[in-house]
């Protein structure tokens, strides 16, 4: 199997697993509980929580455990945006963003009376800071835009955008899932920001949202004093350990592996190219994640090509991994003004720290036989 998923999830660094092991029989107290096993389980959290504001270059306190990205932004953009009032107000994303936002936002928009700016992107993926300047107003609870698309790895001038909130006095929040361990993380340009640890070798059902001191936060769940009050539930130790550990190593040789992802990708992106000159690369070339490669293969629906790439042996995806396997027109490269065939005939290949130039080889190979395969279908179609 030639995994190309890396923006989906990652897989479990070992040490991260290694972290985890003792949270699950030995030391296996409710961190809530004032006996020495629960002493135990909040030291293991603690310990966890200083790691990653380390990492992260902010306050311990500052950072809230989550079940992952979804909640964490889920939190962030609904509490935030209802804590002056539960009455209305104003929102502003765009329509590019994950459906952790996009989804919020809209229930924002439908169910709670707020008013919603969705800013224009560009056909490279990049939202209008013209509009965002001027669709601020005195009513404006938040603004929410991602540091980096899931789907096609466009990075966002987050330091023009907190300038822009910063000048007007707006909240500032930004979903960082694909962010971590990718590119330069500098947390003081924004209010709230989101990461989940399965997009960076740590467990599924671990994340964190970075809140700035003093601003708080209405919960969206009830039933404890957990996290200081602001997300009750009892945390999920094993994986907050593993998460910690997960960092730690992620960002030990960013930047080389950075580099390293990108040769790969601008080789993997040169032989499709080669291989079938109609393809298109989508989202701004020049501002994107190293890994994320994202292509329009026009007359091939995105359903037919990641089948036939299964098949071989290649794990790829059409966009987000949320979607519970629906194969539709992504609604990034819609948002972007592409036309529907190209947004129905894209595939996105993520790739990661396991990821091999003999990988990146035989899927290309892999590629040049669907490409064959379903052009002598599509004329064979055409004849009869």
């Amino acid at each position: 199997m030639i995994y190309l998923d890396y923006n989906a999830t990652t897989p479990l660094y070992n040490h991260a697993h290694e972290a985890m092991l003792p949270y699950f029989d030995q030391h296996f107290g409710n961190p809530s509980s004032v006996h020495a096993a629960g002493r135990e389980a909040r030291a293991a959290i603690d310990d966890a929580r200083d790691k990653l504001a380390a990492l992260l270059r902010v306050k311990p306190h500052e950072l809230i455990f989550t079940s992952g990205g979804t909640e964490s932004c889920n939190l962030a953009v609904l509490s935030l945006a209802r804590c002056p009032s539960s009455r209305g107000g104003h929102v502003i994303s765009n329509k590019a963003e994950h459906h952790a936002v996009l989804n919020a936002v809209e229930y924002l928009e439908k169910r709670k009376n707020f008013e919603v700016t969705w800013l224009n992107v560009s056909p490279d993926g990049i939202v209008d800071l013209g509009q965002l300047a001027s669709a601020i107003r005195t009513e404006t609870r938040l603004v929410s835009i991602m540091a980096a698309n899931n789907e096609t790895g466009v990075i966002q001038p987050m330091r023009e955008i907190s300038q822009i909130c910063r000048d007007r006095g707006v909240l500032l929040h930004s979903d960082m899932v694909q962010s971590f361990g990718k590119i330069d993380i500098d947390l003081s340009l924004v209010d709230t920001a989101s990461f989940a640890a399965h997009k960076f070798y740590g467990p599924k059902g671990a994340g964190l949202l970075f809140l700035r001191s003093g601003l708080s936060v209405q919960p969206i769940m009830f039933g404890g004093a957990h996290e200081n009050e602001r997300r009750p539930g009892t945390e999920n130790v094993a994986a907050i350990a593993g998460m910690a550990a997960a960092a730690e190593w992620t960002l030990r040789d960013r930047q080389v592996e950075q580099k390293r992802e990108a040769q790969l990708r601008d080789e993997l992106w040169a032989r499709i190219a080669g291989t079938f000159p109609a393809a298109n690369q989508n989202g701004d070339s020049a501002h994107r994640l190293a890994n994320t490669l994202n292509v329009s293969f026009p007359g091939f629906d995105s359903e037919t090509t990641l089948m036939a790439l299964d098949l071989e042996g290649v794990c790829a995806s059409s966009g987000s991994a949320c979607m519970v396997g629906s194969v539709i027109a992504s609604h990034v490269l819609l948002a972007m003004g592409l036309p529907m065939e190209r947004a129905s005939s894209a595939v996105r290949f993520s790739l990661g720290k396991q990821t091999t130039a003999k990988e990146i080889d035989d899927a290309a190979k892999a590629i040049e036989r669907i490409v064959d395969q379903l052009m002598k279908a599509n004329s064979a179609y055409a004849v009869a």
